[in-house]
């Protein structure tokens, strides 16, 4: 028996709409599809007819583009001036595949390197991996989706995407423009499920590839449990560490905190926390941080003025203020914000030198904080920025060229932005996490690198 999910704005709980839930036996009968769809080889779609399909979704997306927004901000709760710069994004992606499929390109293999191989011709090719599930995070309900189901369109794999349950409209919204734009449905399959029917679709034998957007507890869960020979990506969080030196340009550099750490309400997974400082200019950076944390405007996220909106749901509110809490209990000075401004929302918030004990500290905290630290030592500055089992990206404000490459060595990270904040990105780079900030690189040609494999072949004369 089928049963449905009400999907609310996470500013004022009201529905914005309702979605069907899958059971097993829906899921199976995808996953029995697209199984046989991929091992079919005479029907896999040819690059043209993909790229066709591609140019179509984008066009189509740029034709909806604030519609698409306003969907992001109302299930979401991204502020509706991001929601629009993540529907550029996306149909940027979407272009960024039709690129990429020009450079999977096989290579020719030197046989006669030995006699034992003369007289020999090879050469490889790139095939599609198999079925692609892809389960996705709430923050970014648009470009996430296109992150991880535009690749698999592109490198011809059948593909079946489950979207967060708070923010399944998005998702559902780009799956059906990808059949309009001439997609065949058997190719792409919506799988809106709970999270025991989602393990028993992720572990079964008939999945090729596994993409992952959430918490390392359930990404690194599931990995472990992979049926023998299912490859993946996963992408979790961190804490990401910001290093400023004494020759920064201060006034420069606190709008670009204020973005990286604010930004979504800290809600993304590269979002500025944790920002060390010379001890003699902490307190003064911290206020003028706090000075314009202050001055943002929180609500609804529909509203164009809007630039910090509510948190995902209520329980987050509650997490977030118990952790501050408990920091400044334990010594953190509370330089700005550290209150509730009402059930789903959470003033922008500023701690100076909370204990290296403290949650704030130790853990991903997904909302509106950041965290100020004094330091005496560049070195201190940079073991405590690698102290903890995450390692995402890192930056350093600077202008000192030393002093930047000296981070850029030693802060363990896989990208450091030098003078601009963590949370930077655009979609052609390498995006990944270390350690247990994930596995495998993010971006959409290597994603698409990682939903295809080498098959050569070895020709003798």
């Amino acid at each position: 028996m089928s049963t449905s999910l009400d999907v609310l704005n996470p500013f004022d709980l009201e529905q914005i709409g309702k979605v069907d839930v899958h059971t097993w036996p829906d899921v199976d009968a995808m996953l029995d599809v697209t199984h046989r769809l991929h091992r079919d080889r005479d029907a896999w779609l040819p690059a043209f007819q993909r790229i066709e399909i591609l140019r179509n979704t984008a066009r189509l997306m740029s034709d909806r583009a604030e519609e698409l927004a306003m969907l992001i901000a109302s299930e979401g709760g991204k502020p509706l001036i991001d929601a629009r710069v993540e529907v550029t994004r996306a149909i940027d992606g979407v272009e960024l595949c039709i690129h990429e499929m020009g450079q999977m390109a096989g290579r020719e293999i030197p046989m006669d390197l030995t006699a034992a191989g003369a007289g020999r011709v090879a050469f490889t090719q790139r095939e599609p991996i198999g079925v692609v599930v892809a389960a996705s995070a709430f923050n970014h309900p648009l470009n996430l989706i296109v992150h991880q189901v535009a690749p698999a369109v592109a490198t011809g794999c059948p593909v079946i995407v489950k979207p967060a349950l708070d923010t399944p409209l998005s998702c559902k919204a780009f799956v059906d423009i990808l059949y309009e734009a001439g997609l065949p449905r058997p190719w792409c399959h919506l799988a809106i499920c709970h999270n025991d029917v989602a393990e028993q679709m992720i572990t079964d034998a008939r999945v090729g590839f596994f993409s992952f957007i959430g918490s390392a507890r359930v990404g690194w869960m599931l990995r472990s449990k992979l049926a023998p020979g299912t490859r993946c990506a996963l992408e979790h969080g961190g804490a990401a560490p910001v290093i400023i030196d004494e020759t920064a340009d201060i006034d420069s550099m606190i709008p670009l905190l204020t973005k990286g750490g604010f930004y979504h309400s800290g809600q993304v997974c590269v979002s500025v926390q944790r920002v060390f400082a010379p001890s003699a200019m902490a307190s003064d950076i911290a206020r003028k941080l706090a000075d314009a944390a202050s001055a943002l405007k929180v609500g609804d996220a529909r509203d164009p003025s809007v630039e910090c909106g509510p948190l995902i749901r209520p329980t987050e509110v509650d997490r977030v203020a118990q952790w501050v809490d408990e920091a400044v209990q334990e010594g953190a000075t509370l330089v700005t914000g550290g209150k509730k401004l009402g059930p789903t929302t959470y003033a922008p918030t500023v701690l100076l030198d909370p204990p290296a004990t403290a949650r704030v500290s130790t853990a991903e905290i997904f909302g509106p904080v950041v965290c100020v630290y004094s330091y005496d030592k560049l070195e201190e500055a940079f073991e405590a920025a690698n102290s903890l089992p995450f390692a995402f990206q890192a930056a350093v404000f600077t202008t000192a060229l030393n002093a930047a490459m000296q981070a850029v060595r030693h802060l363990d990270a896989t990208a450091v932005m030098v003078n601009d904040h963590s949370a930077f990105r655009v979609d052609w780079m390498p995006f990944a996490g270390r350690r247990q900030s994930g596995y495998n690189t993010g971006g959409i040609g290597y994603t698409m690198h990682d939903m295809t494999q080498d098959k050569m072949a070895v020709i003798k004369l």
